[in-house]
């Protein structure tokens, strides 16, 4: 499955075609793909953050403690496997909506592809600049929604003008996600959860 990765950025409406007929379980699709890709924005972070430190404007590098950036880099994995569930789930769910009703291991392939990305762009978390990231992310996630938009009218087999409505209903779902999940961080992080920080 990885080797769909390298097509996604050469050919991606192809490649969305031969992922559409491999019909692969949602066991195999995490397996041999999510496990994989997803560990690479956590581990980055993990010694990004404890061994170079976040640089902001001028002031010396903030590093965490290895507990501290272990533990947030293991919920950050979860939080990342979950989610490719999650969106899996909500576009089979909106499917029916769009009178694009597919299987929920085809719609879970379909978020895990999306994520590519995100989950590559991950590794710049090594190196923890504010601005380096920022503008390494920004194309990262432009190409994300890209692959969403190419890729939902070919997985979930609906005619063009479908898919880009179905693809703003996912965009808005995976934003309010995204939204949630900062919003739970920062109640964690206020109810005594914050990260810890060494000298």
């Amino acid at each position: 499955m990885l080797s769909h990765l390298f097509g996604l950025f050469f050919h991606p409406k192809q490649e969305w075609e031969a992922i559409r007929n491999e019909n692969c379980t949602i066991g195999k699709c995490y397996c041999s793909y999510v496990f994989l890709l997803a560990a690479i924005p956590p581990v980055s972070g993990y010694f990004g953050t404890t061994m170079f430190g976040w640089e902001i404007g001028a002031r010396e590098a903030i590093k965490l403690s290895s507990d501290s950036a272990l533990i947030i880099a293991i919920a950050y994995y979860l939080v990342m496997l979950v989610g490719v569930f999650s969106m899996g789930f909500m576009i089979h769910w909106m499917g029916k909506t769009y009178g694009a009703e597919q299987p929920l291991p085809r719609c879970i392939s379909l978020a895990a592809y999306v994520a590519t990305p995100m989950f590559l762009v991950g590794i710049f978390e090594l190196f923890p600049i504010i601005w380096l990231n920022f503008l390494v992310g920004l194309p990262a996630l432009a190409y994300t929604v890209y692959l969403l938009y190419t890729g939902v009218p070919i997985m979930m087999q609906i005619p063009e003008e479908k898919g880009f409505l179905f693809s703003s209903a996912v965009l808005a779902v995976g934003l309010v996600a995204l939204v949630c999940a900062l919003a739970a961080t920062a109640i964690l992080w206020g109810s005594g959860f914050a990260p810890q920080f060494v000298d």
